[in-house]
């Protein structure tokens, strides 16, 4: 029988590596960071709430995060608002000359049908366009990292098995595409994050041909993954001392909900089988499994429009 995903035993060596983990502040994204810092890396934890982040980073030094076992600093990510999310890649660039992993955790899970100032559905701005923006200005330094000898250079999209839900018909022609409202629908909450997960997959798997066509090849592997359902809500409910066993029963609390972040930034079996993992879609059961999206988030087509779509907005907005 395999023996269960250990981040204590299965990461590749992560002492001088540079990661960030957006929305690190709170829940799988804390986790994230600690597992990854505990390994060695220094991890930037890229979070809209400086003094949340702050409180956060210091109480992961007060369990043990030593700098002999990396360390966690802080990076100012407003994901709200596309030219921000730029902002705040350039200074990450300012203060670092290497990015080994970037993982895409931060992400608004439901709300009313609300738009930026752009225009824009605003969970697909924080879920996707500036994600993408974010990681588009990472790419010089990513691919400068991803040069160096024998390097090992991941980008992780936080998906959800949710896409699977998305109502067909889904197309990428038009800026109103990305304003789906599900109006009318049941759920439609529900239908608005499904799309915006499959707009992670699809981005992950065109942003991976994009590496793959590169003259050279740029070595970079991406990936998107199912982290799972995860308990970070029953504490706020009356009696959680109650619920919070009962809620177990069926998912996984943040430390275990984060494992497949965790696999996918360091695994040594992604090092090991990388032609296997590029672009690839992982479950959490068992962490790090490779799974097939919907048909939706396979179709190449699909994502190439929404890559042309996208780039054309941002051209569009300026950014």
């Amino acid at each position: 029988m395999k023996r269960k995903f250990d981040p204590l035993l299965d990461l590749v060596e992560l002492r001088g590596k540079v990661i960030i983990v957006t929305g690190g502040n709170r829940g799988t994204g804390l986790a994230t960071v600690k597992h990854l810092a505990q390994a060695g890396a220094t991890v930037y934890m890229a979070a809209r709430n400086e003094a949340k982040a702050k409180e956060a980073i210091k109480r992961l030094d007060c369990e043990g995060l030593e700098p002999g076992n990396g360390q966690v600093k802080l990076l100012k990510l407003d994901l709200s608002d596309p030219k921000e999310a730029k902002r705040a890649a350039e200074v990450f660039m300012e203060k670092e000359t290497r990015l080994d992993v970037l993982i895409n955790n931060a992400g608004v899970l439901s709300g009313p049908f609300e738009k930026s100032a752009d225009g824009l559905s605003t969970m697909v701005v924080v879920n996707y366009i500036s994600p993408f923006v974010f990681t588009r200005t990472l790419i010089p330094v990513l691919t400068s990292t991803a040069n160096e000898v024998d390097s090992d250079v991941r980008i992780v999209n936080l998906a959800s098995i949710a896409h699977k839900f998305t109502p067909s018909g889904v197309k990428f022609s038009e800026i109103e595409d990305f304003n789906v409202e599900y109006r009318g629908k049941l759920m439609s909450g529900f239908m608005r994050y499904a799309h915006s997960k499959l707009l992670n997959i699809l981005w992950t798997r065109a942003l991976q041909r994009h590496f793959d066509s590169a003259s050279p090849p740029i070595p970079i592997v991406a990936m998107s993954i199912h982290p799972g359902g995860v308990d970070t809500f029953s504490h706020n409910w009356p009696l959680p001392w109650f619920w919070k066993p009962i809620v177990a029963l069926a998912i996984n609390d943040p430390e275990h909900g984060s494992y497949t972040s965790v696999f996918a930034a360091a695994a040594k079996v992604v090092r090991e089988e990388k032609e296997k993992y590029t672009g690839a879609y992982l479950d959490n059961k068992p962490v790090g499994k490779i799974e097939e999206p919907s048909a939706m988030g396979k179709d190449h087509k699909l994502a190439d429009d929404l890559w042309n779509l996208t780039t054309s907005l941002l051209q569009t907005l300026n950014i």
